[in-house]
């Protein structure tokens, strides 16, 4: 409220004076200048780049090392008969990977003799000798995982459960016949057995690693790389490494569980891991998917740190030998500057 003046009181009991200040009005222009707030495009960043012809011969400099680099490691692989450093050799083991050891044959195995049946289906003229042919060339087999299931069960597990569901659900009959309704005893019991077998192939179908999706059959995978090369299970059947003069006497404290630790078992699930990976760079634009090409190259690396410790302490012995034999390593995965080449 605005204050009351003594000497503006004499001009009249009507007249009112108010010092408030005149409301001002602002008027906002209609054209803003325009500001830039997204990322700039690859395009544009290029065309900025170039206005500084220093900055940007320096950056070409730079990738053109970079590539001359990449292609003399690659020289000096093949010079060495060295393997490809990410994927190696593919062994029956590295290919049933794919299918969480659910496929009996192998791919490549069967795509070569489907090649060779229709080669000499051609070249005989009639398709029979072609079928004949592929039924009497041996597909190669490979390990399989036959009992495993998805969501960690087994079939041992689900035969289990599926019995007990099938007391459970089972109607009974006799006991309150004011219940039962219009349906017989048989009609009863032959609507419960189709109800069950439904929901046992229900069961089969959800819990099956063929229709599992790649995170589900990596577990899967886990699983059975912990069963293979786990110091548990090959201490059984591979001889160690002689033990040091020096070694001590005092013995060693038994596993309490699985081995999932050890070198080999860590090498095996980094392979699994990068065989996953760069199949999936290979398809849907990988070539783009650079956080996904920057992990593969930090898995790559740290397979090659445990190699070179593994190389180093188990060299010639019985787990070193399957190891490598199994998993396809070559020394390319290990020796000298390792890269992925997928920039």
């Amino acid at each position: 409220m605005p204050p009351r003046l003594q000497t503006l009181q004499r001009l009249g009991g009507n007249s009112s004076l108010c010092l408030r200040p005149a409301a001002t009005s602002f008027t906002t222009p209609k054209f803003l200048p325009i500001t830039q707030t997204a990322n700039l495009s690859q395009r544009e960043k290029k065309r900025k780049a170039k206005q500084d012809p220093y900055a940007w011969a320096q950056a070409q400099q730079r990738k053109n090392a970079n590539l001359d680099r990449r292609e003399e490691l690659r020289r000096q692989r093949q010079g060495e008969g060295w393997n490809d450093p990410v994927n190696g050799r593919v062994t029956p083991f590295i290919e049933s990977l794919d299918s969480a050891g659910q496929a009996r044959y192998s791919r490549s195995a069967a795509a070569s003799a489907s090649a060779a049946a229709s080669a000499a289906a051609a070249a005989t003229g009639s398709a029979e000798g072609g079928a004949g042919n592929l039924q009497q060339q041996q597909l190669q087999e490979l390990p399989r995982a036959p009992g495993m299931r998805n969501f960690f069960l087994t079939d041992s597990e689900l035969d289990e459960a599926t019995k007990h569901a099938y007391t459970l659900t089972k109607p009974v009959v006799g006991v309150v016949e004011s219940q039962m309704g219009s349906a017989s005893e048989a009609d009863l019991l032959r609507l419960h057995e189709e109800k069950h077998a439904r929901a046992v192939e229900a069961m089969k179908r959800i819990t099956s690693l063929a229709n599992a999706s790649a995170k589900h059959r990596y577990h899967a995978n886990v699983q059975r790389v912990i069963a293979e090369f786990g110091r548990h299970s090959t201490d059984k059947v591979l001889e160690p490494r002689p033990r040091s003069v020096h070694a001590s006497s005092d013995p060693k404290v038994p596993r309490a569980g699985p081995d999932t630790g050890s070198s080999e078992v860590q090498i095996a699930i980094l392979t699994t891991k990068i065989r996953a990976l760069s199949q999936a760079l290979k398809v849907n634009r990988g070539y783009k998917d650079r956080a996904n090409k920057r992990s593969l190259e930090l898995l790559v690396h740290r397979r090659q740190k445990l190699l070179k410790y593994m190389e180093r302490k188990e060299r010639g012995s019985g787990r070193w030998n399957n190891m490598v034999e199994k998993l396809g390593l070559t020394e390319a995965m290990w020796k000298g500057q390792v890269t992925t080449l997928s920039k």
